[in-house]
């Protein structure tokens, strides 16, 4: 379980990166390098890493669930997932 002070970390940067999109494309089709620096660090969407929602768990992140590895295993033999099930042959 990842701490609560990281997790919020990470949604802080996505607020962040959401207030100055609008900006930093402007910025960028100008080509003012220059005013894209001034912007805040946490600004840019590389910084942003995608988290398990339940565990906060950084690796092991499966996009088309939300979750890490391990949590969407847990959550599939639990039957907790729609449309998921277990491979057998």
């Amino acid at each position: 379980m990842a701490k609560e002070s990281m997790k919020a970390r990470e949604v802080k940067r996505q607020e962040v990166v959401k207030k100055y999109a609008e900006k930093r494309k402007a910025l960028k089709e100008a080509g003012d390098f220059e005013g894209l620096q001034r912007l805040p660090k946490n600004a840019s969407p590389v910084r942003l890493h995608n988290r398990c929602k339940l565990t906060g768990r950084p690796k092991g992140y499966m996009r088309q669930f939300g979750l890490s590895r391990v949590m969407f295993r847990e959550m599939a033999n639990k039957g907790l997932i729609p449309g998921v099930r277990k491979a057998s042959w």
